[in-house]
């Protein structure tokens, strides 16, 4: 008899599906606001990305239009060789003076830009020390650096410093982490980080894709948050979340720049980004430069939603930021509650192993400026009438 050589495709999928992670894509009819239509449905959007409301506001999208009528719909090539625009350059110059850096590199996205970094700094001689729960995409770059990873504990300098000091070495080092962290929503103490980082000579890179567009002055950042400008050797953005487009960006001195352009993988073998995403971006990063009031609109839904789900006996974790993970425990029980909330008008989606441990399963909640109190409210009902339902609360 033939084996079926997919056949551990289909146990895996049975085991996953028992479990409870059995990841289930649902499908956006709509553009991304507080309200949108998902598979037939409209829905309170509860677990985008979408921080300040970029993803469909008119000034982006009239930008987008323009770039499309000037330059087309795509670049056609590598940065590298003829894929560079005047929009790329005007894009990295703004992000530049936005994040009170000497220069910016763009990327395809966040996860590329820490793809290109990581392996253009270190190598398998040197060493890298990582939060243990820093992003997917900081541990694959990480892999493919090919330096041994030393995790330290979850924001914690006493274990980093305890690492370091295990870890003697004459060769480059380099310290990772989240500015904030996606799952739970703290922020890294980037002050201890940082100083620990100078004594010991190591170099410093913060990613901070949900930073961007939340913390420091109109949105600059973690590194802005803690006025740490000039000692935080690399910085890794997104554009994809707070700024509404796609894209990744890398900011810091300018000879590390010009470093990853002779060097980084995405920038030299993958095209550019579009030119509507281009001048998308640019037209966010200009808006927040004249007005935060995207900003603290979106702070302040987020302190109202979280206390009323406190109140509610909800545990919010260890937030610090419009990151609200509802958490559950078992998988099976934020899958069912999260279907329960789609049945009743709310999109917010289980999350489950892998992506957080095991035992931790949540709703995670992502809070944007585009939602109302009453859009608010009407959400924390039906998480209260559902939580008491399943005798989570």
């Amino acid at each position: 008899m033939t084996t079926n050589k997919l056949q551990f495709i289909v146990d895996e999928r049975a085991r996953l599906e028992n479990e409870g992670l059995l990841v289930k894509v649902r499908t956006i009819e709509s553009a991304q606001d507080a309200w949108i239509r998902v598979d037939g449905n409209r829905v309170l959007n509860l677990c985008s990305n979408n921080y300040l409301g970029f993803a469909n506001h008119p000034r982006l999208k009239a930008a987008a239009q323009a770039a499309i009528d000037e330059f087309g719909v795509g670049p056609a090539a590598v940065r590298s060789i003829a894929g560079t625009t005047i929009l790329h350059t005007k894009l990295e110059e703004t992000l530049a003076r936005f994040k009170r850096v000497e220069a910016t590199i763009s990327f395809q996205s966040g996860f590329n830009s820490n793809l290109a970094t990581i392996p253009s700094l270190v190598g398998k001689e040197d060493l890298i020390f990582s939060d243990e729960l820093n992003h997917a995409s900081i541990i694959d770059g990480c892999r493919l650096s090919g330096a041994p990873i030393i995790r330290f504990e979850h924001c914690n300098p006493a274990s980093l410093e305890q690492k370091l000091n295990e870890n003697i070495t004459t060769n480059r080092l380099l310290i990772i982490t989240d500015g904030v962290f996606s799952m739970d929503g703290d922020i890294a103490p980037l002050p201890e980080l940082v100083e620990i980082a100078e004594r010991f000579n190591a170099m410093i890179m913060v990613d901070d894709a949900h930073g961007e567009g939340v913390l420091g002055e109109s949105g600059r950042g973690a590194v802005d948050h803690f006025r740490l400008h000039n000692r935080v050797d690399v910085e890794i953005g997104t554009l994809s979340k707070a700024f509404g487009v796609i894209g990744g960006f890398v900011a810091g001195k300018a000879i590390v720049i010009e470093h990853l352009r002779q060097k980084g993988r995405p920038f030299l073998f993958s095209s550019a980004l579009t030119p509507a995403d281009v001048a998308a971006c640019s037209a966010a990063v200009d808006i927040l430069e004249s007005s935060d009031n995207l900003v603290q609109k979106l702070w302040s839904n987020a302190r109202y939603f979280k206390k009323k789900m406190r109140e509610a006996g909800f545990d919010t974790g260890r937030s610090e930021t419009p990151i609200t993970p509802i958490m559950l425990g078992e998988a099976k029980t934020a899958q069912e509650f999260s279907r329960r909330l789609f049945e009743q008008g709310v999109f917010a989606m289980a999350i489950g192993f892998p992506t957080v441990p095991m035992g931790k399963a949540r709703i995670r909640v992502m809070i944007s400026a585009t939602h109302s109190e009453p859009d608010l409210d009407f959400g924390i009902e039906r998480f209260i009438a559902i939580g008491k339902d399943l005798r989570v609360i």
